[in-house]
């Protein structure tokens, strides 16, 4: 089972808007993409390790799978849910209506409640096998866990730790 937390948020979160993240709480990631300051290093310090241990790089699936702007998560939202009663589907309540889950799609978070709108979460690309095995063993290491204890989303990690920078990013940032 993949661990799930209770995510801290850094301080210099405390009044941000999700998905209004000023540019100097936000920093560039390899390959793309874009995270917390904090999520950033420790993404930079797992992305080492797994290199270190011979694991194929690790990367956001695609733009917005890192931070999301409050836009982003609106057009993601909308192109994945409807309006239009849907039977037997799920739905979510968002500005005051329910919108359903469209069939073969994977769940989006209403507006402005999403990790990603806090620059926390990051979607792993091709998040199974020897990769996934390597996350689950190692990610509470660097400050990330999953959202969701169903197993769904297995591609979906969150920066959890707040302020309290784990040992091994910190090592990793002092080292470089």
């Amino acid at each position: 089972m993949r661990p799930v937390k209770r995510v801290v948020l850094p301080a210099d979160l405390t009044n941000a808007k999700n998905g209004q993240l000023r540019p100097n709480l936000l920093r560039a990631i390899k390959p793309l993409g874009q995270l917390h300051h904090l999520a950033a290093d420790a993404y930079g310090a797992l992305r080492a390790a797994a290199l270190a241990d011979g694991i194929r790089p690790f990367k956001p699936t695609a733009r917005p799978d890192t931070y999301r702007s409050y836009q982003e998560q609106v057009a993601l939202f909308t192109a994945r849910y409807s309006t239009t009663p849907l039977e037997g589907r799920p739905f979510k309540v968002w500005e005051g209506r329910r919108w359903w889950q469209k069939p073969g799609t994977a769940v989006a978070a209403v507006p402005g409640t999403s990790n990603h709108g806090l620059g926390l979460a990051w979607d792993c690309w091709s998040a199974s096998g020897e990769r996934l095995e390597w996350l689950e063993a190692n990610a509470l290491t660097f400050g990330f866990c999953w959202e969701f204890r169903s197993g769904a989303e297995p591609w979906h990690l969150v920066y959890y730790r707040g302020d309290n920078v784990p040992k091994a990013v910190f090592d990793w940032k002092n080292a470089s």
